[in-house]
């Protein structure tokens, strides 16, 4: 119990349960990314909570279905992917910056990259949990580089001759392929690298 300024005696929440909740749902959630990354379909709820000595009940108080956790694992990732890349940045050259950055991150999290690729090729089919995520996901990536190329343009700083939608969806399809490589030859893919030289081809000046 604590008094607030009007001498009301308040009771103070389980402040200490609630970090605790917390705390375990974060090490399901990176626990699922890793079990995930293997293959939505091959991974079971089972593995996700013997890596964190729990039960699959108790998992299950956290998360009440497999695809609900595989709901918040793609949330987790996006949410840290957001981090690096704001499209709203007033200099529309940050958000290819931040994409670069993203790239280089993202070869420090091999789980991360290899649950990408693995259930990006699994959702192709419609009756997969995250097939209609990543429908979403590319509609709402496509449009923000679009409107970034555009917004290049209207800066003077996009080379002439090249469509912002084309150029949006070239840039995806080379980070997703880029993705694949590295994780077939860490040694030979520089993600990072290749996504900057492929910016600074279109952009006046580089970036």
């Amino acid at each position: 119990m604590t008094e607030t300024a009007t001498g009301v005696r308040k009771r103070r929440g389980p402040r200490g349960e609630y970090a605790k909740s917390s705390a375990t749902r974060e090490a399901i959630l990176d626990a699922a990314l890793e079990v995930f990354a293997s293959g939505y379909n091959s991974g079971s709820l089972r593995d996700i909570a013997n890596r964190v000595g729990m039960s699959e009940a108790g998992l299950l108080h956290h998360f009440k279905s497999k695809s609900i956790l595989l709901q918040a694992v793609l949330d987790l990732r996006d949410e840290r992917s957001r981090d690096l890349v704001d499209f709203d940045d007033e200099d529309a050259v940050e958000p290819l910056r931040g994409l670069v950055a993203l790239a280089r991150h993202n070869s420090s999290v091999p789980g991360v990259v290899e649950l990408y690729c693995t259930l990006s090729a699994e959702s192709t089919a419609p009756e997969h949990p995250a097939h209609a995520y990543f429908q979403r996901r590319y509609v709402s990536v496509r449009e923000s580089l679009t409107g970034t190329f555009e917004r290049l343009i209207a800066d003077g700083r996009l080379l002439p001759g090249i469509s912002p939608e084309r150029a949006a969806i070239a840039t995806i399809a080379l980070m997703d392929g880029l993705q694949v490589q590295w994780l077939l030859d860490r040694d030979v893919v520089d993600m990072g690298d290749a996504l900057k030289e492929f910016f600074d081809g279109l952009i006046v000046g580089g970036i």
